[in-house]
């Protein structure tokens, strides 16, 4: 049987609203797309690493390191909508969305997401998430948990501090997974993707991953001890830029 074939898809839109050509914004010395590549490419797992953009600003910029860039239509809903416009264009069999705004990501989680989703023949979709170290993350509806069951596959994911813990009194030993925004699809889960009507707890927790759990699919959850920063608004910048220097 011949090895997949494995595409790394970022998706980097210009107009963010928080932080407008935020894929450019420069840190430590590179555009922030650059950084994400250049983690990207380190993956064992990756054959090619394309860029899913809407601006000619940031194809330009892309092709200027050396790197492979995609225009996609500006209508697109999510990330993953761009994907899914790529891999309906490109030569693949395992499609990864990664985020454009984590230029410290670990390209290990992408070879351990991958395998997640290669040895369960059956699964379509695969994801990371890992341990939640810092109490407050669990009441805080920016960071999104993510509930397992037993096969490894995921019940719900939820900006709530699920699971919740009823009885305070006890010693309940309780693992809070705090789930990364990097996804693996089987390319024709990935291009189905887009047909798929939006459910009512997406619209409620504005989460897009529920979209697949909703329409019945299963998702295979992998766990990685890095986690995940990002870069969402002008503080983060400085914050960003220290960390690379160390």
């Amino acid at each position: 049987m011949n090895r997949p074939k494995i595409v790394v898809v970022i998706p980097a839109r210009y107009g963010s609203t928080r932080l407008p050509g935020k894929p450019l914004i420069s840190l430590a010395g590179k555009p922030m797309i650059q950084r994400v590549c250049e983690r990207a490419r380190l993956a064992e797992s990756a054959d090619r690493v394309i860029v899913a953009t809407d601006d000619e600003r940031i194809v330009k910029a892309v092709e200027g390191f050396g790197g492979e860039a995609r225009m996609t239509r500006t209508e697109h809903r999510t990330g993953t909508e761009r994907v899914a416009e790529v891999a309906a264009r490109e030569g693949g069999d395992i499609f990864v969305n990664v985020q454009g705004d984590e230029p410290l990501l670990d390209p290990h989680a992408i070879d351990v997401a991958v395998d997640s989703l290669l040895e369960e023949p059956q699964a379509s979709i695969g994801t990371v998430a890992t341990p939640i170290k810092t109490p407050g993350d669990i009441m805080d509806p920016n960071v999104v948990k993510a509930v397992l069951d037993f096969d490894g596959n995921a019940i719900y994911f939820s900006r709530a501090p699920i699971p919740w813990v009823r009885d305070t009194t006890s010693k309940i030993q309780v693992r809070h997974l705090k789930h990364l925004g990097l996804y693996v699809f089987q390319r024709e889960a990935l291009l189905e993707y887009p047909t798929l009507p939006q459910g009512e707890l997406e619209r409620i927790e504005q989460l897009e991953q529920l979209r697949w759990l909703e329409n019945g699919w299963k998702i295979r959850v992998a766990e990685v001890e890095h986690d995940a920063v990002s870069v969402d608004v002008p503080e983060d910048v400085a914050r960003m830029e220290k960390l690379l220097q160390k």
